[in-house]
């Protein structure tokens, strides 16, 4: 069955919505995440939890509130994020706007966040906290919301992505600084920092055919990708601006590329100490931290 053959219905059983986005999109998706995206959109649009169905198996629902779920299977057979699609995704327990100018928060990225937060759960003095390429602000945000004594900064080159890291900071009930900048040409701040975090672009060229087409299709290239022939350029740099912009005993925190990890850990001996790489959920290395002398 068809979209368009659906369309021509007064009423539809709500499971039998579920079986047209499998019927639609299990030639794309895998079963579990076509799942995934239904319970995901009836929450999103209908505000149904994802057990409705075993309580009431023969839900009806009406045409208007079918409309959207047809909207956004059409745009999951098109292969764009569901993220994207409900303008919404969640990281750290929070709700975050989500759009094509911000990368959409990977779990991943979560543990990088506790990593910092478990650094400075005891720390009782105030401290200034620089995210650097912080496109949906969801470290800020996240690192603000859960470190009460920190000041957060949020850099980015994106009015694009601040003016979604503002939207985000007054949803999420917290203030965070925004500061437009180009990290590649960035001296100083004129503030000196307890923390500097990045997840900056990672990503070689030479690994773009190994990514799924709604990454790459779909998310913001420069917050992605880099060249093959330099790609710790934003490491080398924010490496750089850490030394001299972190204050004695501050943290350098990184989210790294696993295929340059040795590499990027290098980087960090020249100018830090108690340097410490981490893997992630899936066994990568992923996570990497230094501490200045």
């Amino acid at each position: 069955m068809s979209c368009l053959d659906v369309e021509t219905t007064i009423n539809m059983l709500l499971k039998e919505i579920k079986n047209i986005f499998h019927l639609e999109l299990d030639c794309i998706y895998p079963s579990e995440e076509v799942d995934s995206f239904f319970y995901l959109a009836i929450g999103h649009y209908l505000d149904l939890e994802r057990f409705v169905l075993a309580l009431e198996p023969n839900l009806v629902i009406s045409k208007m509130q079918e409309q959207p779920l047809f909207e956004a299977l059409a745009q999951l057979k098109l292969e764009r994020p569901v993220q994207y699609i409900l303008g919404m995704t969640q990281f750290m327990d929070l709700d975050f706007k989500v759009n094509e100018n911000v990368l959409i928060p990977r779990p991943e990225t979560e543990e990088l966040v506790r990593w910092i937060i478990s650094d400075c759960e005891n720390q009782e003095s105030k401290i200034n906290i620089l995210d650097i390429g912080t496109g949906s602000g969801c470290i800020a945000i996240a690192l603000a919301k859960n470190l009460k004594n920190a000041k957060v900064y949020a850099l980015d080159i994106s009015e694009g992505a601040l003016e979604i890291v503002k939207e985000n900071a007054v949803s999420n009930q917290v203030n965070v600084e925004l500061v437009r900048a180009d990290i590649l040409i960035l001296d100083k701040l004129g503030i000196k920092f307890d923390i500097i975090v990045s997840n900056p672009p990672y990503v070689r060229m030479v690994e773009k055919n190994k990514m799924k087409s709604n990454v790459v299709e779909y998310e913001p290239g420069i917050a992605l990708f880099v060249s093959d022939d330099d790609p710790l350029v934003f490491y080398r740099k924010i490496v750089e601006f850490a030394h001299s912009n972190l204050k004695k005993d501050g943290m350098l925190y990184f989210e790294i590329n696993q295929y340059l990890a040795k590499e990027t850990k290098e980087l960090l001996e020249d100018f830090f100490s108690e340097i410490e790489l981490r893997k992630d959920m899936f066994g990568n290395d992923r996570i990497l931290k230094g501490k200045t002398p």
